[in-house]
């Protein structure tokens, strides 16, 4: 990554320090409805949440300082003078990179928040493999009264796209996303395992994988292996738009046609999304019997994709209707 500090670098550094907002206030106090409509969304059982005592979940600490469409009457304009020079500069695209809270102490249904809001920092130019640009981190302080509550940083990087060659001719799969939530489930796919999350408080599998369990929320988890055996549960067939990278199929007059994406009920329980081989997209069945195997797409050494599928068991493909 370049660290030359340009002109613009300079003019963007004077803006460290500057108000993003002052005296923000909460479009609505903290509110019973709010948090169950989140606890739903993300289904998350905890009592703590519920009840005469309950408490907001600490993860919502922004959602009570958001304005909505309408804004918020306590933001200056120090925050859109720094994005008119990045867009000016050719920084026109923006890509939020990551956040971190801390919470000081639960909020409860009818606390009012106000808060303030900094451009904590803003980075020397940075080339990363989207394009060049700045990261802009800003902080902002949750009140409730005069107590802080917590702490909201948000990052984003405003960049000018990079130029990509041309891509090779032929369809490659994307990538899926790897994260520190889901790492080992990938982990085991490159060793041919499909992994199976397990809480080791109260023993319930998942997937996909999450960091903490639904059931009684546990952070404490282990895996088991799954066996491959499984059923479709349900399924989709895929018309528009067409995309090469996911018509392969074993049958070649399918090849360039629509196809199954799969929901596969596992024998232990939990339910995946794969696509289903060895049988045309138009015999796909809910109760067909599938089992597990292993398949490398494309053809890309450098970045070589192994996926999990599941293959109609010979004989069975008649399913049940």
């Amino acid at each position: 990554m370049s660290t030359v500090i340009d002109e613009l670098g300079a003019k963007l550094k004077g803006y460290e320090g500057r108000a993003a907002a002052v005296a923000g206030t909460g479009k609505d106090p903290v509110n019973e409805p709010m948090i169950r409509h989140w606890c739903e969304a993300m289904g998350d059982t905890n009592p703590a949440y519920a009840g005469p005592d309950a408490v907001a979940p600490p993860t919502m600490l922004q959602a009570w300082t958001m304005g909505g469409l309408s804004g918020h009457a306590g933001r200056t304009g120090a925050y859109d003078e720094l994005f008119d020079l990045l867009d000016e500069a050719g920084c026109t695209s923006v890509v939020a990179t990551d956040c971190e809270q801390e919470y000081l102490r639960p909020l409860r249904p009818g606390d009012e928040v106000t808060f303030d809001a900094v451009i904590e920092s803003v980075s020397d130019r940075k080339t990363t493999k989207l394009g060049t640009g700045y990261f802009v981190t800003t902080r902002m302080d949750v009140r409730v009264g005069q107590d802080l509550v917590g702490t909201h940083r948000f990052r984003i990087l405003k960049y000018a796209p990079a130029h990509r060659k041309p891509k090779a001719s032929g369809a490659r799969r994307p990538r899926p996303v790897v994260n520190r939530d889901n790492a080992g489930f990938w982990e085991g796919v490159e060793r041919h395992q499909l992994l199976i999350q397990r809480c080791t408080n109260c023993g319930t599998l998942r997937h996909p994988w999450l960091p903490g369990c639904n059931t009684c929320g546990g952070p404490d988890w282990d895996t088991v292996e799954a066996s491959g055996d499984g059923t479709v549960y349900s399924y989709v067939v895929m018309h528009h738009p067409p995309f090469p990278a996911f018509t392969q199929s074993d049958h070649a007059a399918d090849a360039a046609g629509p196809y199954a994406v799969g929901l596969i009920e596992l024998a232990e329980g939990v339910r995946i999304v794969s696509n289903v081989v060895g049988v045309p997209y138009d015999k796909v069945r809910v109760g067909l019997p599938v089992r597990l195997e292993f398949r490398r797409y494309d053809d890309d050494e450098d970045d070589p994709l192994v996926l999990p599928v599941f293959r109609v068991q010979e004989g069975r493909e008649g399913g049940v209707g």
